[in-house]
C-alpha cells in the first residue's frame, strides 16, 4: 500500500487519504554555491580566449529558509555558436548543468545591451543616454591571485548576511589575451598573474544610513585581506576608492603613492612623470588625480 499511498497522495488532492504528519524528503545532491564558485576560481581565468565567464554575488530574500541567502550567478560570453560552446562548458564546468536551451545567440552589439541590462531587442540609442541616474553606492576593489579557500568562501557568505541593504559582487576572470600583454604596455599593470578582479558595490541609502553601510563594505574589504593580493593590495582605478586616500591640495609625489600604487603599481611613476611634462602645474587635479613628478 505504501507505494501506491505516496503515489496518490502527490497530485491526488489533500483531503482524501488521511492526514500527513511527516515528510521525509531525500535531497537531490547539488553543488553548493560554495562548492561552484570555488571552482570557477580554478577554470574561469583558463577558458579559451573566445569564452568570458563572470560571477555576481549577491543577497536575496529566502522563503524556504525565513530569511535571506546569497545567490551566485555565473553569466558568459562566447565569440562563436551554441552548438560549440555547450561541449565547451559541459566539459569545463559540467556542475553547473547547462543544456543548450541555456545559451541565447545574439549580434556582439546586443550583447552589450544585455551586459547593461537593456532589452537585446531594443534600440541602440538607450547607450547614447547620458542622463540616467543610480543609486548612491560605495565600491571598493582586489584582485585574487590563489583560490579562495572553501572556509574564506563561507565567512564571505556571512559577512554578506550582515547587510541589509542591496549589495554586489562582480568577479571578473583575467587569463586569456591578458595574460600576453605586459603590465608596462598600458598604465593598467594588472594582468598575468591575477585570477580575477573583484568589485564590491553597496547602495548607500539615505544621508542618515549611509555611513552604517560604508562601515559594513569596509570591514567586508577587512576581512578579505588575506586572500587577496598583497604589497601593494591592487585596486582598479575605474572603480575609485577614496579609503585608499586622497590628495590634499597639490599633493606631493610621494603622498599620492597611498593610492597610486595600488591602481597602477610601477607605472605610477612613469605617469607622474609625463605629468610633469604636460601639466607641471597640475592644473587638472581631483581626488585622486596623478601629481607632476
Amino acid at each position: 500500500m505504501g507505494e501506491d499511498l505516496f503515489w496518490a497522495i502527490r497530485g491526488g488532492g489533500g483531503s482524501s487519504f488521511g492526514v500527513i504528519t511527516s515528510w521525509k524528503i531525500k535531497l537531490d545532491p547539488k553543488s553548493s554555491a560554495s562548492d561552484l564558485l570555488h571552482k570557477w576560481q580554478t577554470i574561469a581565468p583558463k577558458l579559451p580566449a573566445e569564452l568570458f565567464l563572470h560571477t555576481v554575488v549577491g543577497v536575496v530574500n529566502s522563503a524556504s529558509q525565513g530569511g535571506k541567502t546569497v545567490i551566485v550567478s555565473f553569466t558568459g560570453l562566447y565569440l562563436g555558436t551554441a552548438e560549440n560552446l555547450l561541449p565547451l562548458m559541459q566539459n569545463s564546468f559540467p556542475e553547473l548543468g547547462l543544456q543548450l536551451n541555456n545559451f541565447t545567440q545574439m549580434t556582439w552589439i546586443q550583447s552589450v545591451l544585455y551586459f547593461a541590462n537593456f532589452p537585446i531587442d531594443g534600440s541602440l540609442e538607450v547607450l547614447l543616454e547620458r542622463n540616467q541616474t543610480s543609486p548612491s553606492s560605495k565600491a571598493k576593489s582586489d584582485y585574487v591571485k590563489e583560490p579562495i579557500p572553501l572556509l574564506g568562501l563561507e565567512g564571505l557568505w556571512k559577512m554578506l548576511l550582515m547587510e541589509n541593504s542591496s549589495l554586489l559582487l562582480i568577479l571578473t576572470p583575467y587569463g586569456g589575451v591578458m595574460n600576453e600583454i605586459s603590465e608596462s604596455e598600458t598604465p593598467f599593470p594588472y594582468r598575468k598573474g591575477n585570477l580575477y578582479g573583484i568589485q564590491y558595490s553597496v547602495n548607500t541609502g539615505s544621508n542618515e544610513e549611509m555611513q552604517k553601510h560604508i562601515d559594513w563594505i569596509r570591514r567586508l574589504y577587512a576581512y578579505m585581506a588575506p586572500y587577496v593580493s598583497k604589497w601593494p593590495r591592487q585596486a582598479y582605478v575605474n572603480y575609485r576608492d577614496l579609503d585608499l586616500g586622497v590628495n590634499r591640495g597639490n599633493s606631493s609625489y610621494e603622498e599620492a603613492k597611498s593610492w597610486g600604487l595600488k591602481y597602477f603599481n610601477k607605472n605610477f611613476q612613469r605617469l607622474a612623470q609625463v605629468k610633469a611634462r604636460v601639466d607641471p602645474g597640475n592644473f587638472f587635479r581631483n581626488e585622486q588625480s596623478i601629481p607632476p613628478l
